[in-house]
């Protein structure tokens, strides 16, 4: 009798979707590290807003804002091998960790660029007036109060990567989606299957949110009216 929802299905299969959790964190963990470098040199060059590469880098936050990661990942994988045949020596995992990467700096940038608006003006006339260097400025004074304001964005950023790596699977990564579409093609049980794929995310999600609560007060204290 096939029951409409098996419990010990249910519970059978989240060691295994547990088992590949690893490769879908170390995904989202390079993406976000390398997106995050990147985005933030995006973010301080649109900061400036000066030089030629004002409407290029414009150009390249709005596309890969503007259009869907997997038609990027397609894109990446499937297409742009055919005019730069190397890339076809990438594996599926590192297609995606590029990909990602490039995709979280375009949301990065903004994340940055509009933390670095937030830094109050007089922070840079103090810095100058005391014989700091712009690079000096940049890095030792505006920089790390940008990011203290970005931790909630950032934050929300690496979340949404993390979901984002569950498409990943169409390139054939055996990450969590993609070890579950292999279980519920061999056993049938797409509900207790994909139920607890979600519930993986969701756990991950409530995880994640706390920890980014608790660095944002973390990174907080000393700033906040009494």
């Amino acid at each position: 009798m096939n029951e409409a929802f098996q419990l010990k299905a249910f519970i059978s299969v989240i060691p295994k979707l547990i088992a590949a959790l690893p490769i879908t964190l170390a995904i989202a963990s390079v993406a976000m590290l390398f997106g995050l470098l990147l985005g933030t040199v995006i973010g301080i060059l649109r900061f400036k807003n000066r030089g030629v590469l004002t409407l290029p880098l414009a150009a390249y936050v709005s596309f890969f804002r503007g259009t869907p990661l997997m038609v990027q990942l397609f894109i990446f994988y499937y297409g742009l091998p055919q005019l730069i045949p190397g890339l076809a020596s990438l594996s599926a995992v590192q297609a995606a960790i590029l990909v990602m990467s490039i995709n979280a700096s375009a949301y990065i940038s903004e994340v940055v660029r509009a933390a670095l608006s937030s830094v109050p003006i007089g922070q840079f006339h103090a810095s100058s007036a005391v014989g700091m260097t712009s690079w000096q400025t940049l890095t030792h004074v505006i920089l790390p109060q940008a990011y203290r304001i970005a931790i909630p964005a950032l934050g929300n950023t690496f979340i949404s990567i993390i979901q984002g790596t569950s498409i990943t699977f169409m390139l054939g990564v055996r990450d969590i989606m993609g070890t579950a579409k292999m279980n519920a093609a061999a056993n049938y049980r797409f509900l207790e299957t994909y139920l607890a794929v979600g519930l993986i995310y969701w756990s991950l999600t409530i995880v994640l949110s706390k920890i980014n609560s608790h660095l944002e007060d973390h990174f907080s204290k000393g700033y906040k009216r009494k």
